[in-house]
């Protein structure tokens, strides 16, 4: 077994996933902690749960043999650009016990690391959000999409949650009753799927039910676009058809039309078994026929690995990256 250790943490909005391994691919340690995002939940409760998932990740592992880690999260631009929040992610780091150099990425760089071993490529996330980006010697080069709810985010699980509601109110007031996807839409947002006498009156409440709670979380309606879609329901299976030409459409904003590198794709609604994912991997091999289709992995792993390949004992990146990331494909 190496003596040599490396770690790595995926970090998330909802979770904190940490894994510590040796050179050799043996995994000597996991942890799991809340989510760790600090844009989204603050640098210090986020330098908490990044410590809480390193010491989990570290209980069988003597810290000094660790010799380089890598932590990916959402936002890496705004943390590397703030001193204190920094701060609290090195105090984190020395309170595990850790001593060597630690490198922050974007999450869409682990993504990609957590599908192939390729240097240069892209990816394409669509959880809530939607991002697309081009990556050249594994580093983030151009990047689509990825602007939030307000204005971009096209194709995502916020997307679909919109357009759903969208659906629902045309049907509303063109005092159609709803049924299929859009039925399953009212009876979520308002507890009924009965209609007011005056459908104008249930179009307000549907309304209200959306704006009284954050935008992002019209999320939680994509499921139902996808459930919908999976039985045949007409209005589900036009939305995942779109969904899958928007994100397709941002992909093709940084990819070459002839480009033969591989495609990694991450997210929930593209690494389950989706209509969507099939929607998308059917878009993307129109376009780009002769491109491999991965699907991303395990990030905290991918994200050992991107600290173990600069190692000067790793010469064949490729190999470490098999028994590192096994569950790439």
């Amino acid at each position: 077994m190496s003596d040599t250790v490396v770690v790595g943490l995926d970090v998330g909005g909802t979770s904190t996933r940490a894994a510590a391994v040796s050179l050799d691919g043996v995994r000597l340690g996991t942890g799991r902690a809340g989510g760790g995002n600090p844009t989204s939940h603050g640098a210090e409760r986020a330098a908490a749960e990044l410590l809480a998932a390193l010491r989990a990740a570290l209980t069988d592992v003597d810290p000094a043999r660790v010799r380089a880690g890598t932590i990916g999260l959402a936002g890496a631009g705004r943390l590397l650009a703030d001193p204190q929040g920094r701060a609290a992610f090195d105090r984190a780091w020395s309170d595990a016990g850790l001593h060597c150099p630690y490198a922050v990425h974007g999450d869409a760089l682990v993504a990609y690391a957590s599908g192939t071993a390729a240097p240069d490529g892209t990816v394409l996330i669509a959880g809530t959000g939607a991002i697309a980006a081009q990556v050249r010697d594994l580093r983030l080069d151009r990047v689509a999409d990825g602007h939030g709810w307000l204005l971009g985010d096209a194709g995502s699980g916020f997307w679909l949650g919109r357009e759903a509601v969208r659906r629902l109110l045309s049907d509303l007031d063109r005092a159609t009753a709803p049924a299929g996807l859009t039925g399953r839409v009212l009876a979520e947002l308002t507890g009924s799927a009965e209609v007011a006498a005056r459908p104008r009156a249930t179009a307000e409440t549907v309304v209200q039910a959306v704006t009284r709670r954050p935008p992002v979380e019209l999320a939680r309606l994509a499921p139902l676009v996808v459930t919908a879609a999976r039985e045949g329901d007409p209005a589900g299976v036009a939305l995942i058809a779109e969904a899958a030409a928007l994100l397709a459409e941002s992909v093709s904003r940084i990819r070459p039309a002839r480009a033969t590198d591989p495609v990694v794709l991450g997210g929930g609604l593209l690494t389950g078994d989706t209509p969507l994912a099939d929607a998308v991997r059917t878009e993307l091999a129109r376009r780009w026929p002769d491109a491999p289709l991965r699907t991303a992995g395990d990030g905290a792993a991918a994200a050992a690995w991107l600290a173990a390949r600069d190692l000067p004992e790793v010469t064949d990146p490729a190999a470490l990256h098999a028994l590192l990331v096994p569950a790439a494909a």
